[in-house]
């Protein structure tokens, strides 16, 4: 069974300085019918203003991915980490006990646009941790690159639930997918361009819920396609 979320239907809210869709209930927006998937909790697809950005919060209990899709995001936080997060870069910080953080936009001229991701952790109470990778556009293209998982092989960031978590770059008429996963619940998010997700049409901003089909088949429909794709445990 595939089930659409269409990017028209996600909740909004737009701050001014921040212009942000949510896939799932988040802050002031709440659907019943939409509080996640399996392991999956929030996407906010947002876009913040030059030199504007979350101040210091808090997080606990939770698996929090970042991925720049253009710009670049200034992150901080209580456990001494310091970076800025480009596009290709994936950053994964568990909340675990508690921590702190912000997140700006890192630059003054430019606006950053971003995916962000939480996912429920296999257990509550994990030591706060962070860590971040990047991913060559040349090991993506054309191709699903396992970004993170829960044994961070093969170079992903660990991610402590039973996700493998997939990106990939996709030009018109590339094809990509997974097979033997009937078994799992599997969630893809058309980050930028268009794609058939089993014959279903998505463009940039919809999601689609995959339970009980035997493979995942992904064919590009525009010159310039991201996807992210999270096999989860049913």
């Amino acid at each position: 069974m595939i089930t659409l979320r269409p990017a028209s239907d996600r909740g909004n809210a737009n701050f001014g300085w921040l212009d942000s869709r949510h896939s799932f209930s988040f802050g002031h927006y709440y659907d019943p019918n939409h509080m996640g998937f399996a392991s999956l909790r929030v996407i906010n697809e947002d876009k913040v203003k030059p030199g504007q950005g979350f101040g210091t919060h808090g997080h606990r209990d939770m698996e929090i991915i970042s991925y720049v899709l253009d710009g670049a995001l200034e992150h901080k936080d209580s456990i001494g980490t310091g970076s800025v997060i480009r596009p290709g870069d994936v950053q994964r910080m568990s909340a675990g006990t508690g921590i702190t953080h912000s997140e700006y936009n890192a630059s003054r001229t430019e606006p950053v646009h971003f995916l962000q991701i939480w996912l429920l952790p296999d257990r509550k109470g994990l030591e706060p941790s962070y860590e971040q990778t990047h991913f060559a556009a040349a090991e993506r293209q054309g191709q699903l690159r396992l970004v993170g998982a829960a044994d961070g092989r093969d170079g992903a960031v660990t991610i402590h639930q039973d996700v493998d978590l997939y990106l990939g770059s996709l030009r018109s008429g590339d094809r990509a997918g997974l097979d033997g996963v009937r078994d799992r619940a599997l969630w893809v998010q058309v980050a930028r361009g268009a794609a058939e997700v089993n014959g279903l049409p998505l463009t940039a901003g919809d999601g689609a819920a995959l339970t009980g089909e035997p493979n995942l088949s992904l064919v590009s429909t525009a010159a310039d396609t991201e996807v992210l794709i999270f096999n989860m445990a049913a």
